[in-house]
């Protein structure tokens, strides 16, 4: 039932639309990181911008192993690219943190992402851009994303796409087959987000868009997940004075 052609298209008036209003004439900055979900936002910056207004940064963390996948993508779309190694900024907080803190494993794999963010935002400042998010819903609906890391940006094409149907997009935007459909392995901990999450995306995105999962204990999984990292998606608590 998902009109590909037609979101695609929607989606492409959008991203014009927000640049007339929050950046025009601006670039598109996307990290690019070789998988589908940078790569379509990076296409569909294109198709709505134009090549030459959108710029991919490659983040490797040392040696990158997929990082060809990176450079068949900016290769395909003909867009400008930097490569910052985030390698020495990594480490350099890790070193300069107090001695007698014990870094958590979860603070040292969620370190990256957000260094890589701040990257984004100083290329961005200095090309006269606006960050590309490249979250899409099923990541987003079970927390799958740093806060503060890959989990923010300036515009965000695909938050409410589900893998299923960001998928189809690529395929109607002509992206390379290996880059579409490109098993997703965490950047953190080396593993495929199924492997890590308990499920697929396809039980996954049915579930978010009809409700139907078999799976008693995925459903639980999906569930408790989704609740545990609402935080994620909504501004931080403020306190309002009563002036």
């Amino acid at each position: 039932m998902f009109d590909a052609e037609r979101i695609k298209n929607e989606c492409v008036e959008w991203i014009r639309a927000f640049f007339e209003k929050n950046g025009k004439g601006c670039n598109a900055i996307v990290g690019i990181s070789g998988g589908k979900d940078s790569s379509i936002a990076a296409a569909l910056c294109v198709e709505a911008l134009g090549a030459e207004r959108v710029i991919g940064v490659l983040m490797p963390q040392g040696e990158q192993h997929d990082i060809d996948m990176a450079y068949l993508l900016v290769d395909h779309l003909g867009i400008k690219r930097y490569e910052v190694n985030v390698k020495a900024g990594v480490e350099g907080i890790l070193e300069n943190l107090p001695k007698d803190l014990e870094i958590t494993p979860q603070a040292k794999q969620n370190l990256p992402p957000r260094i890589r963010m701040a990257t984004l935002y100083a290329v961005s400042q200095s090309c006269n851009g606006r960050v590309c998010n490249t979250c899409n819903l099923s990541e987003d609906w079970v927390g799958y994303s740093t806060r503060y890391g890959d989990s923010v940006g300036d515009f965000s094409p695909l938050s409410f796409l589900t893998v299923t149907e960001v998928k189809e997009i690529g395929r109607l935007l002509g992206l390379p087959a290996e880059l579409v459909d490109k098993t997703p392995i965490d950047g953190l901990c080396g593993k495929t987000d199924e492997e890590n999450l308990g499920f697929t995306y396809a039980e996954l995105d049915r579930y978010i868009r009809t409700g139907e999962i078999e799976d008693a204990a995925k459903k639980e999984n999906i569930d408790r997940r989704h609740a545990q990292n609402l935080f994620k998606l909504e501004f931080m608590p403020c306190f309002k004075p009563q002036l």
